[in-house]
């Protein structure tokens, strides 16, 4: 009886630790995994912990998952808890059979740190743009404040409170928040810039027939912190084709943001009906900033040359036409898509770029239009290729999720997303606490730009822009390395900003870093 009784006594203890355990994680509110799988999650961070011996015997190696390997996550994810994300006992990458393998040139005189920059990434440490987006041309024209902002990230497509908490980082950190082609929501008003996105479907600023709708758009822009307008051409995950969201994931909410029916399937159309053609294109742009006062600029995937060099020319030829381009890699992109869509069409960035940058570089207009990268260019050494094949401003998408709690599921498409982020349904969106993780998004953004600015100084610069395309050079099979400027066909001096830029740029740089955050 007695040990009978030592059992009973066992199993209450055990039971009384487990509803403890469950009622703390039910109730924590910095893990959406423990928030919304109590007990059981923490066997998700208990493999993780010893999952480096484990993979080196039975699992995957750490560069192996795709499309963001081990390193690369735990990098963000160490970065966005603001711990520790270096990493010990040289690399394990295969330099010698990884083709198209980034390597920074490094200068033998690395440049020093400006007076009163921090050693560590703060919030409020600026990293401007070298240009001013729409020049002096629009009367809305701004500096944009980071180099690094937030990719076009639609509420639909991600849970509110993965908008909310990154729009509070966006206004922690002093990027700007893309608000994708959903609209504006309630979700986009904490605090952050935007830059609001009308895409074929145009969310938003539509009629009732879901043509565009020029006083909607104006009105939209008028009732949040608007600061430019993106026109979507086409974008990597998905060119040449429309998207949609299932009826079941309109809620009231989201028809409120998008002037859509609640319940019915939405869809984006593969182009425009309010223009056509390169001439309709720019006529478009040019009235949207007439009616704004904004900076208009475009966003495309990458496919035929042809549209770019007639772009170009008509730029040229007319002096109108947008204030940026952004420049989506075949490899970006956080929808669902048709695997063939996904894998070939449309080209990956270090090539995509090149080819949309060349006919600009050959006219001379690559002053007056904002280049912007996206493209999975959330990791330093990537983003770092973008700016030395010009780039002036990169957004990223994905690491921005996994910074607030993805965790590379790869649900997005099935609305059971287990962490509340790519996810409409309440009760996993219930997991994800904006308070918290806005501040993670807010770590990483802030660790992105201090990387950037490492990386510039040890190529001999002040700014990452000012970083050459012969200073990042690929690495192919053989181990022949080739700078991006040679295999891309640059001319000398493409990918870098004029003399002028570069000194009003430090001139709006301060000399004095913050006091302090948190």
């Amino acid at each position: 009886m007695r040990s009978v009784g030592w059992v009973i006594g066992i199993v209450v203890l055990v039971v009384v630790a487990v509803v403890a355990v469950a009622v703390y994680d039910v109730t924590q509110r910095r893990h959406a995994i423990l928030r919304n799988y109590p007990v059981i999650g923490h066997f998700r961070y208990a493999l993780e912990s010893f999952g480096p011996e484990l993979r080196q015997y039975i699992l995957t190696n750490n560069n192996e998952e795709r499309p963001f390997s081990r390193d690369e996550r735990r990098w963000i994810y160490t970065s966005a808890y603001r711990r520790d994300n270096t990493f010990g006992f040289g690399t394990d990458n295969h330099l010698d059979a990884t083709p198209d393998y980034l390597i920074v040139a490094q200068a033998a005189f690395p440049e020093l740190p400006r007076p009163g920059e921090p050693a560590s990434p703060e919030w409020s440490f600026p990293v401007p743009c070298a240009k001013v987006l729409g020049g002096d041309r629009r009367t809305g024209a701004f500096r944009p404040a980071s180099v690094v902002n937030l990719s076009g990230m639609s509420f639909g497509s991600l849970s509110g409170a993965a908008v909310e908490s990154l729009n509070r980082a966006a206004a922690m950190v002093g990027c700007y928040q893309n608000t994708g082609e959903g609209g504006i929501s309630v979700h986009h008003r904490h605090g952050g810039d935007l830059v609001v996105q009308v895409g074929t479907g145009y969310f938003g600023c539509r009629d009732a027939d879901g043509s565009f709708s020029l006083p909607r758009l104006v009105d939209m822009v008028a009732g949040a912190p608007v600061r430019a307008i993106e026109v979507k051409l086409s974008q990597g995950a998905k060119p040449g084709l429309g998207g949609l969201l299932p009826g079941v994931k309109v809620t009231p909410e989201i028809a409120r943001a998008r002037g859509i029916p609640v319940g019915q399937d939405c869809r984006s159309p593969a182009r425009h009906s309010a223009f056509d053609g390169v001439d309709g294109l720019v006529d478009f742009v040019e009235e949207l900033a007439a009616a704004t006062g904004l900076p208009v600029g475009i966003k495309s995937a990458v496919g035929e040359r042809g549209f770019w060099v007639s772009l170009a020319d008509r730029m040229e030829r007319t002096g109108l036409g947008p204030d940026f381009i952004t420049v989506d890699g075949g490899e970006g992109g956080t929808g669902a898509a048709p695997l063939v869509f996904a894998d070939h069409v449309s080209l990956p960035f270090l090539r995509a770029f090149p080819r949309a940058y060349a006919p600009f570089a050959e006219r001379g207009l690559t002053e007056r239009v904002v280049f912007i990268g996206s493209g999975r260019l959330g990791l330093a050494d990537r983003a770092l290729a973008a700016f030395a094949l010009g780039c002036d401003l990169v957004h990223v998408g994905r690491e921005a999720m996994l910074a607030i709690g993805c965790i590379q599921a790869q649900r997005c498409h099935t609305d059971r997303c287990p962490t509340g982020v790519a996810t409409q349904s309440r009760r996993r969106e219930r997991g994800l606490d904006p308070e918290h993780k806005s501040v993670r998004a807010a770590n990483y953004l802030a660790a992105l730009r201090h990387e950037l600015v490492r990386l510039a100084r040890t190529c001999g610069h002040a700014h990452p822009c000012q970083v050459t395309a012969d200073q990042v050079e690929l690495l192919d099979s053989q181990q022949r390395s080739t700078p991006i400027g040679e295999l891309a066909g640059y001319a000398p001096g493409w990918g870098v900003p004029s003399r002028a830029e570069v000194h009003a740029l430090l001139a709006a740089w301060p000399t004095d870093g913050p006091e302090g955050d948190r």
